[in-house]
Parts: structure tokens; sequence; C-alpha cells
């Protein structure tokens, strides 16, 4: 610690301050002493409400049932919302991925299409192009049948089985490519059907716990109200032997 000076109080000063707190501190006590309400005089009145004690405690419990109902309400709504929201952001990405996969199933359909139609045209072009070849080697007349088959006549049955047999592949090609495309079609309304019926069935289960909380509060309130009656009817006297009262 470094150096310091050491100034003595000046006690003129204190005091004067000291007089000058205390003349304020007076001058508020008197001011209060001045201002100070008077006594207050009120007309006398009868107080209290129309209702009896049991009515005004119905009521009290049927507010307290009703804002514990409501209450309750709102947090189921909330939860079903809250569910029903990320539900629908579920299905939301799964219609995302199965438009996708069904882009995808479509775009490798077309191509695998394309890739037999180029194959076919192939096919049919190196046919073509043999028969060609095996016409060039048959009789040119074709006015009388020919008694003793040659090799040129049985080419010509080899071209023709051949033919028919490419003719029966594409044509069962082409009916298992249909087949294909029903049985996509009848999976694809069976899954609308099943999610139809989902939905369907989530609606009701979520009305019939709509009707068994409206329910439980209706009994609840019910006992209530009987327990209220009952508790009336022992704190009044008079009461005691009513013809309703059940001991």
């Amino acid at each position: 610690v470094g150096p310091y000076v050491l100034i003595t109080p000046n006690e003129t000063r204190r005091k004067q301050l000291q007089q000058i707190a205390k003349k304020e501190l007076d001058d508020l006590e008197q001011w209060k002493k001045e201002h100070k309400s008077g006594p207050i005089t009120l007309v006398p009145q009868r107080l209290g409400g129309n209702e009896s004690e049991a009515q005004v405690r119905q009521n009290q419990q049927m507010i307290l049932m009703q804002s514990k109902y409501q209450r309750k309400q709102k947090r189921e709504e909330y939860v079903k919302a809250k569910k029903a929201a990320e539900e629908a952001e579920i299905l939301k990405k799964k219609a995302i991925q199965r438009e996708k996969a069904e882009r995808l199933e479509v775009k490798k359909r077309q191509e695998e299409m394309q890739r037999r139609e180029m194959l076919l045209e192939d096919q049919k072009y190196k046919t073509n192009e043999l028969l060609n070849r095996l016409d060039m080697g048959l009789p040119k007349s074709d006015s009388c049948q020919i008694a003793n088959p040659g090799p040129e006549s049985t080419a010509w049955k080899r071209s023709h089985a051949y033919k028919q047999a490419l003719r029966e592949d594409e044509n069962r090609q082409l009916e298992e490519m249909k087949q294909e495309q029903q049985r996509k079609a009848e999976l694809l309304e069976f899954k609308q059907k099943q999610e139809e019926e989902t939905r369907t069935r989530a609606l009701k289960n979520e009305q019939r716990s709509c009707l068994e909380s409206l329910l439980i509060f209706y009994c609840t309130l019910r006992v209530n109200n009987a327990f209220l009656d009952r508790l009336q009817n022992k704190t009044q006297p008079n009461n005691i032997y009513h013809p309703g009262y059940t001991g």
C-alpha cells in the first residue's frame, strides 16, 4: 500500500448536515400526522349471494371438473395433433420415396423394353438376312409340287419353322409383359385399399376414445352430484327424514 494523507473530519459541517436531516424527518412526521386518513363509515348492508352453500360447492365442483377435462382434452388434442403431424411427415417422405422408386422402376422398364426391341430388331434383321440367303437357293418356279424334296425344300421348311418360333416367342414375351403390368396394377390397388382401411380404422378408434372420455366425465359428474346431495341432506337436520335420504 502506498503512502496516504489522513484528513480530519469537519465537525461543524457534520453537525449542520445532521441538523438538516433531523429537521426534514420532523417535517415528514408532521406532514403524515396532518394528512392522516380519518375513520371510514359505511352503510350497513347484507352480504352474500342468492345461492346456497351446497349449490355453490356443486358449481365449484362442476367448474373444477370442467377445467380438468378441458386441460386433459387440450393435452390430448396437442398430442394427437403432434402425432398426426409426425405421421403426415412420415407419409410424405414415404410418398416421395415411393414416387422416386416408381419413376426408377418405370425408367428401368422402359430401358428393358428398348433393349428387347433392339434385340428383336437385331434378331429379325439377322433372320431376314439368313432367310434371304436361303431363299436364293430355292427354285424359282412353284407351279408344280416337288415330288422328291431336296435340300432346298428342307431349308425352306427350317426357315418357316424358325419364323414361326420367333413369332410365338414374341407373342409370349408380350403376353408376359401384359400379365406383369396387370399384377402390378392389382398390387397397387390392394395397397391403396389397405391404406384406406387403416385410415378408417384409426378414425373409428379416435371417435370411440372421445365417446369413452365423455361417458367417463358424465358418470363422474353424476357420482359427484349424488355425493353433494347426500352431503347436503346430512348438513340439514330438517331433511333427515326426507324420502330420498339413504342414511
